[in-house]
Formats: C-alpha cells, structure tokens, sequence
C-alpha cells in the first residue's frame, strides 16, 4: 500500500539540507509519495526506510531492464490504466523475431532493415529495439545465430526463446554484457528458469497455458527469489490476449495483483501468416497495454505507422515536448549570418529550423525557453515578453557570434517591437514572417542593417 507525505516524512532524518536537491523534508516526502523524487536521493535516509518506503512506493507493474547502454530496452513502471490519469512511462518494444534454423539470407535481411529503419520526428528517434531469437532444437544454431545478432546490432536488446533451459544457458553467455530476456519458463522447467535467471541476473520469462496458469506460474517464479519477470499468458488470438492484458493490468493496478504486475509479451507473428494483419494487431495490443510485440519481420509500411502509434501513446499528456534553450547553428553560420529567435515548442522549432535549413541560408537560431508554449500563447502567459527575450539574448552569448546586431523576430511578435528596441538598446530589430514556410525567401532578401 502506498505511503502518503507524512509517513514517509517520519521516517526520514528531517535535517532539511537540501542535499537531495529539494529544499525540505517535508516537499522531498510529498514528492516520493507522488512518484516524483527517488527516496535514494536523500543521503542520510536509513537502509530499513529505504527498503520500506521501497517496497510500499513501488509501481504496480515492475519495471524491468533488458540489454545495456545503446541496446537497453526498459519496460514496466506503469501506474494507470489511461493515459489521461497520469502517463504511460516506457513505450511498448517492437521485436523482430529470428528462427535458428532461418536461411541465411532472410537472417541477413531483417539485420539489414533492423539497423536501416531508424526514423526521427519531432527529436525523437524511432525503431524497433528488440530481437528475439528462436532455439528449434540445435544448441549450436542457437548459440551462432545470437553471436551474429550481438555483432551486427548493437542497438538490439535480445529475447532468448526456448523451452531448453541449457540452450538459453549457451546463448546467454554469447550476449556479454547485453543481458537477454530468456523466455520460455513453463510448468515443465519452472525451477531451472528460476536458477537460471538468478544465476545470470537476468528477466524471466514466463508463459502460462491460460491466465490462471500464468498467476500460478508467477507466484511460483516469486517465492522462489525471481523478481524481474515477463508475462505470456498464452492467448494466440488477438481477442484473448487484448482481453488478458486488460485483465492482468486492471489486477494488477486496481487490486495490487502482484503476480500479475509485470510487463507482457505478445506475439502477433503467432496469430497470422500475413505481415500486414500482424501490424495491425500489435496497434491493437500496443493500446492495451502489451509491454513487447514481436513480429516476424518489419517493413517500412509496418513499422513506421507502428512507432507513431508509439510517440502517440508514449508522449506524457501533461507535459509538452520541448527542446533546450539554446543557440542553434544551421547550415554553418558565420559572424554575418542572420539571428532569428522563436520559443522552445518542438514543433516550432522543428518547422523553422527546417525551412531554414531549406532556405540554404547559414543561419543563427535562438531558442528561447517558454514551457513548451506556441509563440502566441507564449506571449499571452507572459513567457515570451521583450524583457524575457532582451535577457537571454544577453546571457546566450550570441554577441560574440556575430558583428552586426539585428535580431529576427516571429511576425506574430511584432506588436513588442518597440519594447524590445528599448530593452535591447545596441540591436536593430526585424519583424519576420508571421508563417515558417515564407522564411526562406526572406532570409534570401535578407542584409544586415547597416
């Protein structure tokens, strides 16, 4: 059960030091008790507290690490069941699947596009993250094809599948540092799976014939010291496991289910032939609630529809997506380049830079820090005023960039103008286009102001 403020303020030392980059206590408590501080941020809390308030500020659904560095996929942590509630925190993987008995070729191509289709949307960088190799009865298959996939994707987590606890047992030790998932624990070999995931401290997963299978299984793999877990329920239709997932998250959100708070994994790619369906049915599983999909081979038409559901599902609706304050050079501006200025929005700031970019002329663009606020919207909350503006371009160091001293201004601005000519005393300042797509033909008319 959850802790609130005042508890877990009781068990902290209450030396209000700051250290833990919150100026008291008690705000430092309220923010534990709302998911938002981490109780090991405070240096002088006792390793009992710790382990209490732990245990009792946990998320429903354990979050659980597979890979590392570039290949670290992470899932779980989750805390509702919609998204408008709070937020949903790690986006569902997309795994490619690959049999040990694959041909060589069909291996080489899904390597191929794996590592091709990467894709970049509003400063986010999209791709699937998983690959789960597929034992079919040789060891040495096995053990080669996850060589050749730890070699030839380095951004890959890997999902080792096999009923063979010793095939995995040879496979994992091939991924080094990248520790895999190793799936395929079953009422048949529960106990090696067990000793095998505490050996290697790696995630278990786990796969029952049903639902009540599965809660069996789980709480089995938890009294037996495993902790990080995946959970297969073992539909194969698409309406079985949407109606699993919801019922293994509502149990586990709403009534504290702890066998059954951990990430899923689903496979599409063993409920139909055709690769189009089986993108069709990860959109379906991915909105409720599916920690991982694997699929039997991506394509650019099944992929990419795939990750904007992602970036859709993913992006917190309550805090707006945002770049970093900032000077930002495109195309290799000189001292003599223009200086435009607009709010921190990542889609304005996408959609200028790019038809800067496209203008072809080297540009200097400064970005200021609004919230995540639109221009206009901005301005009317007070975010992007002239003595806000005249301020950071003092302190952005943009003077010792450039000779001359004009500063393009959004069109929507032009109403500070004369503001920002007083705050801003040595600089000339230019109204620009109200609309991104007509900058670049003003920055080819554009000269600086003698």
């Amino acid at each position: 059960m959850a802790l609130t403020g005042i508890q877990i303020l009781k068990m902290l030392p209450k030396k209000n030091c700051g250290e833990c980059g919150i100026p008291t206590c008690l705000a430092f408590a309220m923010k534990v008790a709302a998911g938002q501080a981490e109780i090991e941020t405070c240096p002088y809390v006792s390793e009992e507290a710790k382990a209490t308030i732990g245990e009792a500020s946990a998320p429903p659904i354990r979050t659980i690490s597979i890979g590392s560095g570039d290949a670290e996929f992470v899932s779980g942590g989750e805390t509702c069941l919609f998204r408008h509630e709070k937020r949903f925190e790690h986006p569902t993987g997309i795994a490619v699947l690959m049999k040990a008995d694959e041909g060589e070729a069909s291996i080489d191509g899904k390597i191929e596009r794996f590592n091709a289709m990467e894709y970049e949307r509003v400063g986010v960088y999209m791709r699937a993250n998983l690959v789960a190799l597929q034992d079919t009865g040789d060891g040495a298959a096995f053990t080669a094809l996850t060589e050749k996939v730890i070699e030839k994707l380095p951004k890959a987590a890997v999902i080792l599948m096999s009923d063979n606890p010793e095939n995995i047992k040879a496979a994992a030790a091939a991924c080094g540092d990248r520790t895999p998932l190793l799936y395929g624990a079953t009422a048949d070999n529960l106990d090696d799976f067990a000793a095998l995931g505490k050996e290697l401290k790696a995630p278990v997963g786990v796969k029952g014939k049903n639902l009540d299978d599965l809660v069996d299984l789980a709480g089995k793999l938890v009294d037996a010291g495993v902790k990080d877990m995946v959970i297969d329920t073992g539909a194969r239709t698409m309406r079985g496991c949407f109606e699993d997932n919801i019922v293994a998250r509502r149990s586990a959100i709403k009534e504290k289910f702890k066998p059954l708070g951990f990430p899923t994994i689903t496979f599409p790619c063993e409920m139909t032939d055709d690769l189009m369906m089986e993108a069709m049915i990860a959109s379906v599983l991915m909105a409720k609630y599916a920690g991982i999909v694997v699929l039997s081979d991506i394509q650019g038409d099944v992929l990419f529809p795939l990750l904007l559901e992602q970036l859709n599902l993913f992006t917190d609706p309550q805090r707006p997506m945002v770049v970093q304050e900032d000077i930002y050079p495109i195309s290799g501006p000189d001292e003599n380049a223009p200086v435009l200025i607009t709010c921190n929005f990542s889609l304005t700031y996408f959609i200028v830079s790019g038809e800067i970019e496209g203008s072809k002329v080297p540009s200097w663009l400064l970005i200021k820090d609004t919230e995540g606020l639109s221009v206009l919207t901005a301005w009317a909350a007070g975010k992007f005023g002239a003595d806000l503006i005249a301020a950071f371009v003092n302190k952005s160091g943009i003077c010792d960039k450039v000779k001359h001293r004009e500063l393009i201004i959004p069109g929507y601005l032009a109403t500070i103008k004369g503001e920002l000519e007083e705050e801003l005393a040595d600089w000339t300042i230019t109204i620009g286009p109200r609309e991104a797509g007509h900058l670049p033909a003003f920055l080819k008319e554009w000269k600086p102001t003698a």
